[in-house]
C-alpha cells in the first residue's frame, strides 16, 4: 500500500516538474515530500503498535521491518524531492542499512554457525547495495559530464560554421551558437 501511495506521489511530483512555473512546482514537490514523510511516520506508529503484541525475536523482526518501511519511504521521497545523484545514493545507502537491520534481526532466532552465516550474508547484501549506490552516483556524474562535453562540442561546431558568414548573418549565427 505504501508503495502505491509513494508511486502516486512520485508521479504527481514528476508531473508538477513539467509545470509552467518552477516555484509552484517546487512548493508542490515539497508538500508531496512532507505528506509522504508524515504518512511514513503514521504507518510506522501503526506497525509498531502491532509489534508491541509480539514477544522475543519476532518482536525485534517486526520493529526492524517497521523501521525499514519508514526509512524506505522517507528516503525515496527525499531522493525524489531533491532529485540529485547524491540524494539518490544516500537513499540507497539508508535503505541498505535498514534492510541489513531487518536481516540481522531475522538471524536472531538462529544459533552457532547458521547465525554466523546469516549475519555474513546480511552484511554482504548491505555492502553490495552500498557499492551499487556509489556506482550509480558515479555513473550519473559521468553522464552529466558527458552531456556537458557534447554540448560544448556542438557549440564549437556551430561557431565554426558561423565563420563562413559575414555581417548581420554572422552575428545572428554566433548569438544562436552561444545560446546552445
Amino acid at each position: 500500500m505504501m508503495k502505491k501511495i509513494f508511486a502516486s506521489l512520485l508521479l504527481s511530483t514528476a508531473a508538477l516538474g513539467l509545470g509552467v512555473h518552477a516555484t509552484a512546482a517546487t512548493n508542490e514537490a515539497k508538500a508531496a515530500y512532507k505528506a509522504t514523510s508524515d504518512k511514513a511516520a503514521a504507518d510506522y506508529k501503526a506497525a509498531r503498535t502491532q509489534c508491541d503484541a509480539m514477544k522475543g525475536n519476532a518482536k525485534n523482526v517486526c520493529v526492524a521491518e517497521a523501521k525499514a518501511a519508514q526509512t524506505r519511504t522517507k528516503s525515496e521521497a527525499e531522493a525524489a524531492y531533491k532529485n540529485t545523484p547524491r540524494a539518490a545514493a544516500k537513499a540507497k545507502k539508508d535503505i541498505a542499512d535498514a534492510n541489513y537491520a531487518v536481516a540481522k534481526a531475522k538471524c536472531g532466532d538462529q544459533a552457532g554457525n547458521a547465525k554466523d552465516v546469516c549475519i555474513k550474508e546480511a552484511k554482504a547484501a548491505r555492502e553490495s547495495a552500498e557499492a551499487d549506490a556509489k556506482a550509480g552516483k558515479k555513473v550519473s556524474g559521468a553522464r552529466s559530464e558527458a552531456r556537458e562535453e557534447k554540448r560544448e562540442a556542438a557549440k564549437g561546431v556551430a561557431l565554426e560554421k558561423c565563420e563562413a558568414l559575414t555581417g548581420d548573418r554572422k552575428d545572428k549565427c554566433v548569438a544562436s551558437a552561444k545560446a546552445k
